[in-house]
């Protein structure tokens, strides 16, 4: 038996040992596979996460939370790991990670009784409430006459009020924020990250913005399918996220325009919002495409099978939102425009009210984590076991 069995054998007994009762199930799997990797720190220049691990010795719960959401799922410490299965050790890195950052955001849910939607099967949940909401709103305007009717120049406000449409959305918007706001407080505050300088906000935003480690360590990108590496997740989160800014960024222009500049919609095409707008939704279904596929063809091993549904949900409400706001640009001069307003509507509210419950946390909690790792490398390791 080698030196690096003997410590990691002796790294699982001390986790047994020393957590009794303090964690979770998946945050004990966590701790162990942690200090087994402590042990080893052949994966140390993969991502944050494994320069994060050796300035620990052991793994609290805020520890495991913190690098749980560190870790980006990349999968190339796994493909990497000479003690993943079907070795005895079983070392999992991505799939313990990803079965406590679900775990997470429930536990830091606001308010907190509404965490276990995170645990529901969320393509169902989602799909169900935008057709829901869809149907309400085509019911309404087919009572008020206005699902058919003829073309009204491309003036969505004619079929429903503009003060109707801000009241309504900004509400659920700034509810979903507030919510989700609330809940990564608790954890920033829980991982105590220490004072934020401007360098390690700037390298968290970079980090972040860039998505830095959806690179395998090696700029060759993250492994899906099996031990082959591809920049295709990294490129289809980019089109998505920024894909989805645009989109906010053409409401928040059109917003100005309305209340700062007195002009009122519809706009024409070449006009900033619809631009964004139109930018904005093709870099949604692009990337929700792509995001999609590459789940559907990912590997069982490579992160937490009973989270797909919750995955899939969010990728379908991002692209059914999308392709219905392209449809809506496409079809507002016709009769359908009532229609597929109605449609789109229902795919937003419904995207709005699962923001704190749903995939786009992990976003936000990845991004604190980020920034923790940032303010802390920047402070003294007091163990000296390993650079940084």
């Amino acid at each position: 038996m080698t030196e690096l069995e003997n410590l990691t054998r002796r790294a699982q007994a001390e986790v047994r040992v020393a957590l009794p009762g303090e964690l979770t199930r998946d945050e004990s799997e966590v701790a162990r596979v942690m200090q087994i990797c402590n042990a080893c720190r052949y994966c140390e220049g993969f991502c944050a996460v494994f320069p994060a691990m050796t300035r620990r010795l052991e793994f609290n719960k805020a520890d495991v939370d913190y690098l749980a959401n560190l870790c980006h799922n990349c999968g190339a410490c796994l493909h990497a790991c000479q003690y993943a299965p079907p070795h005895e050790f079983g070392v999992n890195v991505p799939q313990a990670m990803a079965k406590v950052r679900v775990q997470t955001y429930s536990d830091y849910a606001w308010p907190a009784g509404l965490g276990a939607l995170y645990k529901r099967n969320g393509l169902t949940l989602c799909v169900a409430l935008a057709a829901g909401l869809a149907l309400f709103l085509i019911m309404l305007t087919s009572v008020q006459g206005e699902l058919f009717r003829e073309s009204q120049g491309g003036n969505f406000y004619a079929v429903f009020p503009h003060n109707t449409l801000a009241l309504m959305f900004g509400v659920v918007f700034l509810l979903a924020i507030f919510a989700l706001g609330k809940g990564v407080a608790r954890f920033w505050r829980e991982v105590s990250p220490g004072a934020a300088t401007g360098p390690a906000v700037a390298e968290a935003t970079h980090d972040a913005l860039r998505l830095k480690y959806l690179d395998g360590g090696h700029g060759k990108g993250c492994n899906n399918e099996d031990d082959a590496f591809t920049l295709q997740r990294r490129r289809c989160h980019h089109l998505t996220f920024y894909g989805f800014m645009l989109c906010f960024a053409s409401t928040c222009v059109a917003t100005l325009y309305h209340y700062l500049l007195g002009r009122e919609a519809p706009y024409p095409v070449a006009s900033i919002p619809v631009l964004l707008g139109l930018a904005g939704g093709i870099g949604l279904v692009l990337g929700t495409a792509g995001l999609g596929r590459l789940n559907l063809r990912r590997a069982p091993e490579q992160g937490d099978a009973a989270q797909r549904p919750m995955d899939r949900g969010f990728i379908a409400l991002l692209f059914l939102t999308g392709s219905t706001g392209l449809l809506l640009l496409a079809l507002r001069d016709t009769g359908a425009m009532g229609l597929v307003l109605a449609l789109h509507l229902g795919c937003v509210m419904a995207l709005f009210l699962t923001l704190p419950y749903g995939k786009f946390a992990h976003g936000i909690y990845r991004s604190a984590a980020l920034l923790k790792w940032a303010i802390e490398k920047r402070q003294p390791n007091k163990l000296q076991l390993g650079s940084d």
